[in-house]
């Protein structure tokens, strides 16, 4: 079950032109399960309009500070006591200086100075705003406060600036705002996951690999974290930013990988394999780059270590979860991988597809057992993360 199933958040938006994103925001925090109420500013109407935000999260959205409507006019009250969490997307500048000087001149203002819920502010403003040393000053009194903030992302904005103050994808907020409430399933576990591809060099400059993201495995230890456990993540070589409080483990090859495994399973409960590891590797590499001189190359490979396989072998009290990246016939020969590697259980999935294959944000997936088999319709990858750590830990009856 998600974390966001049953919450109530309260989407503010300010008028910057990220607004925009906003309608996005609300869909996916609604497929996460969360009922949302949205609270917009004024200028904010003129980015976006109230009515496709009440389309989108079915309930009517609220702009002003004396809402006649509400119960003794007093909306703002109403909706603090409501909120499990507030939620301002875009956050424009001068809202967030509204927000440092505790001033409480308009709805959401008032909202976030009256709710006991956390707070949580994704700033969106030109570059040049976002390194004003005011702005900086205004971002840590916040977070003095433990008012929650998401940092923005880096890129061409739309005045043509590049740099620091776009405002995160949704995707990305969405998982934030999950984060805040842990479910721990996993409090005192021990896990480790290994994650991304494996790189195996031919000569200094080239190597054979897959087109593994990491995504899936990275998620996986979100949500390990999330649900109270210790991670070890073990890594590939990817683009995505480290997990906050896990330990990072980075390598390149399959040998460096088992190697790192068989030293951080000793003393853990958990070893997911989800990283999609290269079956071969080149026997002999050469030192220096090789120059294109003939028509054809032969290079001698030999089968890569089957980590999994050894971590399970070496180590039979712990609980293993394999992954399998198939093609065709996917619980036929995810099955096959879970009795010839011996494993507790295996998630496999069609990585043909390219709505869910390798370095889609999104996945469906079925765990395999002996006796069992659970299908996860599509959602994204943060998503499932979740429901496999659900999952696992009824497995495992914690």
């Amino acid at each position: 079950m998600s974390s966001l199933s049953q919450k109530r958040i309260i989407l503010g938006i300010t008028g910057g032109i990220a607004a925009y994103k906003s309608a996005e925001i609300t869909r996916r925090l609604q497929d996460e399960g969360a009922e949302v109420r949205v609270v917009m500013s004024e200028s904010a109407q003129e980015f976006i309009r109230p009515l496709t935000l009440q389309a989108l999260s079915g309930n009517p959205v609220h702009t002003d500070l004396l809402d006649p409507e509400a119960e003794a006019a007093m909306g703002h009250i109403e909706l603090a006591r409501w909120a499990d969490l507030v939620l301002i997307a875009p956050a424009t500048a001068n809202f967030v200086a509204t927000l440092n000087q505790g001033s409480a001149n308009d709805l959401m203002s008032s909202i976030c100075l009256a709710t006991t819920a956390p707070v949580m502010i994704a700033p969106a403003m030109n570059q040049a705003m976002w390194s004003n040393s005011a702005s900086q000053q205004n971002i840590e009194n916040l977070k003095q406060r433990e008012v929650l903030i998401l940092e923005p992302d880096n890129g061409i904005q739309a005045c043509g600036d590049v740099g620091p103050g776009r405002l995160p994808q949704p995707e990305t907020i969405v998982q934030q705002v999950a984060s805040v409430f842990k479910t721990g399933e996993m409090t005192g576990k021990k896990v480790v996951i290994t994650a991304g591809p494996t790189r195996e060099a031919i000569d200094p400059v080239r190597y054979i690999s897959n087109h593994s993201s990491g995504k899936m495995g990275y998620a996986i230890a979100d949500a390990m974290i999330d649900a109270g456990a210790e991670v070890t993540l073990i890594s590939g070589p990817v683009s995505l930013k480290q997990p906050d409080r896990c330990t990072l483990v980075s390598v390149t090859s399959a040998h460096e990988m088992l190697e790192a495994a068989t030293k951080a399973v000793q003393g853990t409960d958990i070893f997911i394999s989800a990283a999609a590891v290269a079956d071969y590797y080149i026997t002999e590499t050469s030192d220096q780059k090789i120059k294109k001189k003939t028509d054809k190359m032969t290079l001698n490979l030999a089968k890569t270590p089957d980590i999994v396989s050894i971590v399970k072998e070496n180590n039979p009290k712990l609980f293993v979860l394999g992954f399998a990246a198939e093609t065709q016939k996917v619980e036929q020969y995810a099955r096959e991988k879970l009795a010839s590697k011996n494993l507790d259980a295996i998630v496999a999935n069609d990585v043909s597809r390219e709505d869910i294959g390798f370095n889609s944000d999104d996945n469906e997936a079925l765990w395999v057992e002996q006796e069992s088999t659970h299908h996860f319709s599509k959602c994204n990858k943060a998503q499932l993360a979740r429901d496999l750590v659900a999952l696992l830990a009824t497995k495992l009856e914690l």
